[in-house]
């Protein structure tokens, strides 16, 4: 039967950290011996692999500037993962081609809604001239992780009930986000607009009548 709930909630988590999910996927697999992580994720290679690169994204996660950037390289790379993730569960499920194929859209999909929200919301934290808020942001989303993903292991429907409204939260917070920097600079425009018109007049208002 295909682990619908784990491949949605690893994707979720996915487009946060998708090193840590197949780290974390990975060692439970290879040290609880569960059936339902697939053998290709519990191999030394790739359990090293995602080792290295999850402690990569831990130390730039923490410094704003490489943070974002390393979030606009990963828009490619965390929904692959995702979906990659999905067609290795699929696969040992013996799951259809049709649903493997649906299994990696279900991944990759997943991943790249929270990793659009994920990279939104820390735009808006990376901005804060203060180094705090961005260690305890990367800190949360670690640990946010690792829990949403040993959850969807044990109480997979559980953790896809968590995963779907804290992606829908998200992605309400990030439409707010994106309405008020639009304010922003529709303000900041205008502020310059006027700054530029003769007398500070706005160019745009009509002329007092004589």
């Amino acid at each position: 039967m295909l682990p619908v709930s784990l491949i949605f909630s690893s994707g979720v988590a996915s487009g946060v950290n998708c090193y840590a999910v197949v780290l974390v996927l990975g060692l439970l697999g290879r040290l609880g011996h569960v059936a339902a992580i697939p053998a290709a994720l519990e191999r030394p290679s790739v359990l090293a692999a995602a080792a290295v690169l999850y402690f990569g994204q831990f130390v730039v996660g923490k410094i704003p500037i490489l943070d974002s950037a390393w979030d606009v390289v990963h828009t490619a790379v965390r929904p692959v993962v995702g979906g990659a993730i999905a067609v290795v569960m699929a696969q040992q499920a013996h799951a259809s081609p049709t649903a493997t194929i649906g299994a990696a859209a279900l991944g990759g999909g997943s991943a790249l809604a929270s990793h659009v929200v994920k990279t939104g919301m820390r735009v808006g934290v990376n901005a804060s001239p203060e180094p705090f808020s961005n260690v305890i942001a990367s800190l949360s989303e670690d640990l946010g992780v690792a829990g949403l993903v040993s959850l969807a292991v044990f109480h997979p429907v559980a953790a896809a009930i968590v995963a779907a409204v804290a992606l829908a939260i998200g992605i309400a917070l990030f439409a707010m986000l994106a309405s008020w920097i639009r304010r922003g600079w529709r303000r900041r425009r205008d502020a310059r607009r006027r700054r530029r018109s003769p007398g500070g007049l706005n160019p745009a208002a009509p002329s007092p009548q004589r």
